[in-house]
């Protein structure tokens, strides 16, 4: 189903997903809660309840409490809570820290995170040299083709970023890399030098770059970059920009709870 247009789910398959909402919710509110309970609350039978139950189980979304028992809202829905607000940490505190270096760099600094094959900036700061009023906030960008992108991309796991590269790469500008085999050579560069850069591949006129920031575990949950025109940014002025930029994401990767030794 993951794999399955949303449009093309069955007005059944809505109807349980809607239900299972209601059990968490229901759960969530009441505590403990029996299945003849959880049934009278959703107007449905027991059966058709406990079939619920089961697949939220087995997904670790809710527990029963001994055998026969009431149920409980499980252990996996904290680990998706810890998800989104690790996310929403990350755009807090990396909110202050775009801000200091936009200040520094005098350019465009954004944070993005990787999900579902795009990337999302969660956090953006305009430096005083910035002609662009454009937010990018919230907006999706294409890994292959963008700085941001390309960090994300080359700290993936393998099986990820083999699947992504699968597909049909669009080509924005005429220096956007589309080759699945340039591109991965490409990134393998990334990860062994510790940044990305990107020349008008998104934008005709726009240059970038980005460096990781990483997470408790060290896994890279975000990339930061500074971005701003090509008259400006020069592949000179970029890789100048690289040092300020690494040390404001070990700042903000310190801040989510990442110390390198």
């Amino acid at each position: 189903m993951r794999n399955q247009d949303a449009g093309n789910a069955t007005p059944s398959q809505v109807q349980s997903v809607d239900r299972a909402i209601s059990v968490l919710e229901l759960l969530a509110r009441n505590g403990e809660t029996g299945i003849t309970e959880i049934a009278g609350e959703l107007g449905v039978h027991k059966s058709t309840a406990s079939r619920l139950l089961s697949v939220l189980e087995n997904r670790g979304l809710v527990e029963q409490l001994g055998e026969r028992g009431k149920y409980a809202i499980g252990f996996g829905v904290v680990r998706l809570a810890g998800a989104a607000t690790g996310r929403m940490d990350l755009a807090k505190l990396g909110r202050q820290t775009c801000q200091g270096l936009a200040e520094t760099l005098g350019e465009t600094v954004n944070i993005a995170i990787a999900d579902d094959g795009v990337a999302i900036n969660v956090s953006q700061a305009r430096g005083s040299a910035a002609i662009t009023t454009q937010n990018w906030t919230g907006q999706r960008t294409p890994l292959h083709a963008t700085s941001s992108g390309k960090v994300l991309l080359a700290y993936m796991a393998d099986p990820e970023r083999k699947r992504l590269l699968r597909r049909k790469l669009e080509r924005f500008t005429p220096r956007t890399t589309v080759d699945p085999d340039e591109l991965t050579a490409e990134l393998e560069r990334v990860a062994e030098d510790g940044y990305a850069a990107c020349f008008e591949e998104l934008e005709l006129g726009m240059h970038a770059v980005a460096v990781p920031v990483h997470g408790p575990g060290g896994d890279v949950v975000a990339a930061m970059s500074a971005s701003g025109p090509s008259y400006r940014l020069s592949k000179q002025r970029v890789r100048q920009m690289v040092r300020p930029l690494a040390e404001a994401a070990t700042d903000l990767s310190g801040q989510l709870g990442y110390f390198t030794e």
